[in-house]
């Protein structure tokens, strides 16, 4: 028996029915209450910061970016990043997270917010935002609110409440 490999490559406009599968699969239904979840209702992902994981025809990772503004400042969102739970623990997260951000550094976007675990994203540049400089349209725990600058001080003009661009 061949073992099949894993392929990384964007995300595709087809990919939208599986990318659902694996996110219920992964977060099951309490991801439509969190609030980084109704933070990108509404929102057109970015289809040219997402990136996909397969092996053979099966979806086995997915990360999305987004547009969101505080004031008149754009940035993007990352997320959500999904692995499906019996491929877990192989780094497919961390490939995806990397190339999601390669993908907007080359696309010149400024900066990457996220809502995740610190100890986990910190490893890829993200730090905490500093208390009261932005916030969101629900309850989030300030501990797992970060970002990245992609351009050198971009961060600077970031602030206030953060609202999805929409679709």
């Amino acid at each position: 028996m061949t073992a099949l490999s894993l392929v990384i490559r964007p995300e595709w406009p087809e990919d939208a029915p599986a990318i659902e599968r694996l996110q219920a699969r992964a977060f099951g239904p309490g991801r439509f209450a969190r609030t980084a979840y109704r933070l990108r209702e509404g929102a057109a992902a970015r289809l040219d910061l997402g990136v996909t994981a397969w092996v053979g025809s099966f979806l086995v990772g997915s990360v999305r970016m987004g547009p969101l503004q505080a004031g008149t400042t754009p940035f993007v969102m990352l997320g959500p990043l999904a692995v499906d739970p019996s491929f877990e623990g192989r780094g497919i997260g961390g490939t995806l997270t990397r190339a999601a951000i390669e993908a907007a550094r080359q696309a010149g976007d400024g900066l990457v917010m996220l809502v995740g675990d610190a100890p986990y994203y910190s490893r890829f540049g993200f730090s905490p935002i500093p208390p009261g400089r932005l916030t969101l349209p629900g309850p989030v725990n300030p501990a797992r609110l970060l970002w990245l600058e992609l351009i050198d001080e971009f961060s600077d003009r970031v602030s206030g409440l953060v609202e999805a661009i929409p679709a």
